[in-house]
Order: structure tokens, then C-alpha cells, then sequence
């Protein structure tokens, strides 16, 4: 920035003279002990000029005296101090940075491609007359029963529920307790019981005391009739610039459709990188796609990757952050074979876990996937490495009596920068987890069918990898269908606490369950508690690594959800500061 009185130059000062700085002539005199003039005699110099000149003299000798000592006890203690290597790697800085809002971006209803024809036989008709799509929301109250402001609205901006106002800035100044026995508060919930939508929503809720409020929502859709049959769920996800997604397929008869939304005021940029069964994928079409502000931007995948039957994306973006979901369809010429949300798993890591798997009857799939264009109906772990490196990975199976054998041993080498699909079929039918580890990072995701005969629909659920679990996850449920809350501990014993919530928004008596190392657990969830309908749960884990997700499924139907325990709130955030210029 210009400033006017850079225009004026201030007058020079006369630089200040070292007392070690004499000139030459004079320094010569001195050395001499003869003054200038031709008989050698000294010239007159005041006592007081003699003074100042010793002092100076003195005053610069003392310096330099200091300097050298200073100098000396700066390499004595560089000699005497243990000695690093050079290239020791330093923790890059973190810095507090204030709570933010919570939020949480929910797809819109699953929809066939624009130009698909309608108008025909209802039988055949690719359209639903029964689709319903709906957002079930939980926001958690502080421990003083006050609720954040929070709100379920559209994309675009437009309201749907409001949850709570947002408090005034001065309310708590201006509260004054009441005369009285003081009764103690108890932390209760807003919650959004089966909205229905139409289009993609955002649940938002203000941070409180500088602590993330802590949130969640979910989005399911059923339909019972049309090409889109089955069902279909996705946890509201908080938006990011670097996500990953395991599970497209491209292939002849399937339908991947990337939709990305942008709830923030900044435009996104986004890059996607595309990674299929013999390697990375350069696609034209798949760098600098904008992404306007309140705005989706849907992508079919099979414009930039054809016939690719395993297919990851990662999306990277700049500016805004986004949120990413993959509408995945199955279609067996006129027989539906299923929808599924692919959502975001954990980042590539050595070491992926994998809860919410439904797995049926061998022999049946067995026999399924030997017919033409079943070859997806079997149960299967794909597996992406991002590196230029192999992955040798490990593949463990836990069900409810401990660890079950794989086709192959469970170790499978994994090609770089490629998709490698591991199957989990041959085992007896069950609720697991799955761990996965190797020596170089990778991502992953499970799929898991429903449905045995070909004839008739069926479906089919995509679950990702999801972090470990901690205190106070909020996991919203859907209202409808039968639903398990599924827990896995592949490693040692945990306990899990988990707390019903309902619709009338209070907090229930917590319940537990102690899970045996190496095993899966799960637990049906009720249709209401006390008479209430419940809308979802407070999960905490003590103990060794847990992880958790919940599946839902349709009674006489064949029909299969599956959803990750989403990351609880964080209290308050740090974020990398990089030094530099």
C-alpha cells in the first residue's frame, strides 16, 4: 500500500563515528608521537578531549574484550552440546484456530440420467412411483441443555426446519438466575425426524463456548418399483479439498454418476484422478471443473472412464471445499440390480478397517455369480494404491465367533496406481468386519449383495473404510426398515457405549456392550423407546481400536445400506502453519 509520506525523504543525520574509527593521518600521528607541524612538537589538546579519547579508547577495548568472550562461550557451548544431524526432520508448527459451525452436506434422491424415456409400459417404466427420500438430523445440546443454533435448509439457501435459533451475543451476560432451588440441567437434542427432500440439503449448527456443536444427519432413499429399486443411505458429510472414493463401475448395464456440491461462498475447483483395474486413467474432461457456490455439479463417469468394471476417484479441490457421493445403478437388462450412495472413506493409509458388512449364504451367491453378468454379486474388497510403489496387503475377516478364513489365504499383492479386487465370498453368512494392512498406503471399500435369485431384484451396498472410534459420535438412523448398529474389534476388547435418542428429544439410558478382540457385534436397533420414535444414537468407545456403522435393510425385500460411524466433533481445531516466504 502506498502511503503519502513515503513521497518525502527525512534530512540525513551525521552517521554516529566508532571509536576505533580514526583516520588515517591521525592514526598515524599517533603512532609517531609527533604532532603535524615541522618541528616535531605535539599539539595542544585540552585535558578534557585527552579524557573523552582514553574513555573511548577504554569503552572499545571493553567491547571487543565481550565480543571475544561471548564468541568463545558461543563455541564452547556448540562443542560441549550433543550434535544432530542436519536433515533431523522438524514437527511442523500447529496453531488453535477458533471453533467453527458444523456442517454437513446431504445428497439429493438418487434420479436416472436426464433423456431417459418415460411414458412407457408402468412395468418397464424406468421411473418410480414410489420413491421416497427423506433426512433424518441429531444436534446435541451443551451440557447446560442449551442447543446451538441449527438448521436443515436446501443447497441453494432455502429453509426447511429450523432446529434452534441462534443465541444472541449477549444472552449469557444478560441471564440472571431465577430465585429458588437450582435444578440440574440435563443435555438433551434437536432432531429431524424423516424430512422429506427433494434435492440436496445442509444441516448447519453454531459452535459453542469455541467447541464444534456436535451433529449429524443422514439421507435414505426406498423405492419398490423402476430401475433405481432398492435402497439407498449417505451420512450428510462434512465438505473437504481431498477425498477418495472406492467402488464406481463403468461397465455395460452399470450407471456411476459423481455429484459434487459446493455449500460454501467460494467457488471450487476440482481435479478428479481416476484409477481403474490396469492402472491410473487420463481423462480429458476430469481437470479445472468449476463448481459455483451453493451450487451441484453431477459428472457421469462413463464419459471419462468407460467399461471400467473397479473404478476409484479421488476428487482435490481448490477454493471451496465440496462434498462427494457416487449415485452407483445396477441394471440386468430389464431387471433392476440395485442402488447405492458411494461415500468418502479414510484417507490412504497402511492400515484400512471396514465395519457394516451383511454378508449371505455362500452356496446361494455361489451359484448367483456363475450366471452371465452376476460376476458383481459376490461379496468383494477392492483395494486402490495411489503410489508408484506395490502393496502387499493382509486380509483379516471377523465375524461374531472370531476370524474366518479367506479364498487365497487373505494376502494379495496389489498393483501400483491401479484397483485390486479381493474376494470375501466362501464364508458363512454373518455380520463382519474387515481389516486390511500392508507396508504401503492404500484405500479402501467393501462391497456386500442382497438378493439370490436373477430373476428378481436385488441390491447392493458399498461400505468405506472409517476411522477409528472415539467419545461422542452422533449417529443419526433412519426411521424405516430394520437396522443394526454394528461394532468390530479386530484387534483387542472394547466397550462401546451407546445412548437412544428419540424424537421428543430426549437423551435415554445409556447401554454397552463388551466386545471380545478380534470379533463383530451387533445390535437390532427398536423401532421407538418409551413409546417415542428414535432417531439415533450418542456412540462412545473405551478400550482397544473399535470401529462402528449401521445397516439397514428392508424386511421381505432385498434391500441392504450400509453407513460408517461418522468422526465425532472436534473440540477445538489446529491447523498446520507453514513458515516460509
Amino acid at each position: 500500500m502506498h502511503d503519502d509520506n513515503e513521497a518525502e525523504t527525512p534530512p540525513e543525520r551525521p552517521a554516529a563515528t566508532s571509536p576505533r574509527q580514526v583516520p588515517a593521518e591521525q592514526d598515524k600521528r599517533d603512532r609517531s608521537g609527533r604532532g603535524g607541524n615541522a618541528s616535531g612538537a605535539a599539539p595542544a589538546v585540552p585535558v578534557l578531549a585527552r579524557l573523552k579519547s582514553l574513555s573511548g579508547t577504554v569503552g572499545g577495548i571493553l567491547s571487543a574484550v565481550m565480543l571475544v568472550a561471548a564468541g568463545g562461550g558461543l563455541v564452547a557451548a556448540a562443542a560441549l552440546s550433543p550434535q544432530v544431524p542436519a536433515s533431523r526432520p522438524l514437527a511442523a508448527p500447529l496453531a488453535a484456530v477458533p471453533a467453527g459451525s458444523s456442517v454437513g452436506i446431504c445428497p439429493g434422491p438418487a434420479r436416472l440420467l436426464e433423456g431417459t424415456p418415460v411414458g412407457t409400459d408402468p412395468q418397464f417404466s424406468p421411473e418410480s412411483a414410489t420413491a421416497k427420500s427423506a433426512v433424518s438430523a441429531v444436534v446435541l445440546s451443551s451440557s447446560a441443555g442449551e442447543l446451538p443454533g441449527s438448521r436443515l435448509a436446501a443447497l441453494s439457501g432455502g429453509p426447511l426446519v429450523e432446529l434452534a435459533k441462534a443465541a444472541p451475543a449477549t444472552a449469557h451476560a444478560a441471564a440472571t438466575p431465577a430465585p429458588g432451588p437450582v435444578s440440574t440441567p440435563a443435555v438433551r437434542a434437536g432432531v429431524v425426524l424423516q424430512r422429506a427432500v427433494d434435492a440436496v440439503s445442509v444441516l448447519s449448527a453454531d459452535a459453542q463456548a469455541n467447541r464444534q456443536p456436535a451433529a449429524g444427519a443422514v439421507m435414505s432413499y426406498t423405492a419398490t418399483d423402476g430401475d433405481l429399486r432398492g435402497t439407498a443411505a449417505a451420512a450428510c458429510q462434512r465438505p473437504a479439498n481431498d477425498l477418495w472414493l472406492v467402488g464406481a463401475n463403468t461397465a455395460v448395464g452399470r450407471t456411476a454418476v459423481l455429484n459434487l456440491s459446493n455449500a460454501s461462498g467460494t467457488p471450487a475447483t476440482v481435479s478428479l484422478d481416476l484409477f481403474g483395474a490396469k492402472g491410473t486413467i487420463q481423462a480429458p474432461g476430469s481437470r479445472g471443473l468449476l463448481v459455483a457456490p451453493g451450487s451441484t455439479r453431477a459428472i457421469i463417469l462413463a464419459g471419462l472412464a468407460p467399461g471400467q468394471e473397479q473404478l476409484s476417484v479421488r476428487v482435490r479441490s481448490t477454493g471451496g471445499p465440496v462434498s462427494a457421493v457416487i449415485q452407483q445403478s445396477v441394471l440386468r437388462g430389464l431387471t433392476p440390480g440395485g442402488v447405492d450412495f458411494i461415500s468418502p472413506g479414510t484417507a490412504p493409509a497402511t492400515r484400512q478397517v471396514i465395519s457394516g458388512l451383511d454378508l449371505q449364504d455362500p452356496a446361494g451367491l455361489a451359484a448367483l455369480a456363475a450366471k452371465p453378468g452376476f460376476a458383481d454379486a459376490r461379496p468383494s474388497l477392492q483395494i486402490t494404491v495411489p503410489g508408484a510403489a506395490d502393496a502387499v496387503v493382509e486380509v483379516k475377516l471377523f465375524g461374531r465367533d472370531g476370524q474366518k478364513p479367506l479364498p487365497g489365504g487373505g494376502v494379495v499383492t496389489a498393483k501400483a496406481g491401479a484397483v485390486t479386487e479381493v474376494s470375501l465370498a466362501g464364508v458363512a453368512a454373518g455380520h463382519y468386519t474387515v481389516a486390511a494392512s500392508s507396508d504401503v498406503s492404500f484405500a479402501a471399500a467393501a462391497r456386500v449383495t442382497r438378493g439370490l435369485k436373477a430373476e428378481e431384484a436385488g441390491d447392493f451396498a458399498w461400505a468405506p473404510s472409517s476411522a477409528r472410534l472415539g467419545s461422542q459420535h452422533v449417529v443419526p438412523v433412519p426411521a424405516t426398515g430394520t437396522r443394526f448398529l454394528m461394532f468390530g474389534a479386530p484387534d483387542g476388547r472394547a466397550t462401546i457405549s451407546y445412548t437412544p435418542i428419540t424424537a421428543d428429544g430426549k437423551v435415554r439410558a445409556t447401554a454397552t456392550a463388551d466386545i471380545a478382540g478380534g470379533t463383530t457385534a451387533s445390535v437390532q436397533i427398536p423401532g421407538d423407546v418409551d413409546g417415542s420414535p428414535l432417531v439415533g444414537y450418542l456412540v462412545s468407545a473405551a478400550g482397544d481400536a473399535a470401529y462402528g456403522a449401521v445397516i439397514l435393510e428392508q424386511d421381505g425385500k432385498a434391500d441392504i445400506s450400509s453407513l460408517p460411524v461418522a468422526p465425532g466433533a472436534a473440540g477445538q481445531e489446529q491447523v498446520v502453519v507453514t513458515i516460509g516466504y
